[in-house]
């Protein structure tokens, strides 16, 4: 029946699914993707930034903005504050070189 006195043995499946469930949590405590705002790139004020669209902006428009105001780009790793974003870049790899992984603020996606 059950012997005393010996350490007990795991399953290799538990050890595998409890080295799975750590990794998992690892990869997805800080998002891959950098947080990023629609604004109008037209919109710029020096003391305030760019005012942020609604999220539909860019995804209709594929990020390009354009001239004569012609839909939202994507600003990344921006603050947000009051409507607007400033201190970001529109190149997403800036972001992720940066540190713009979300990890050390409470930012959220779109606008």
């Amino acid at each position: 029946m059950g012997q005393t006195g010996q350490p007990r043995r795991w399953r290799s499946s538990t050890v595998i699914l409890g080295g799975m469930g750590l990794l998992a949590t690892a990869l997805t405590s800080c998002g891959s993707e950098p947080d990023k705002r629609c604004v109008d790139p037209n919109s710029y004020d020096v003391s305030k930034g760019y005012k942020v669209l609604d999220s539909k902006a860019c995804k209709d428009n594929k990020g390009g903005g354009g001239a004569g105001g012609a839909g939202g780009r994507w600003y990344y790793g921006a603050d947000r504050t009051n409507g607007y974003a400033d201190r970001g870049t529109f190149t997403k790899s800036q972001a992720v070189n940066r540190g713009g992984f979300g990890c050390s603020g409470s930012h959220s996606v779109g606008g």
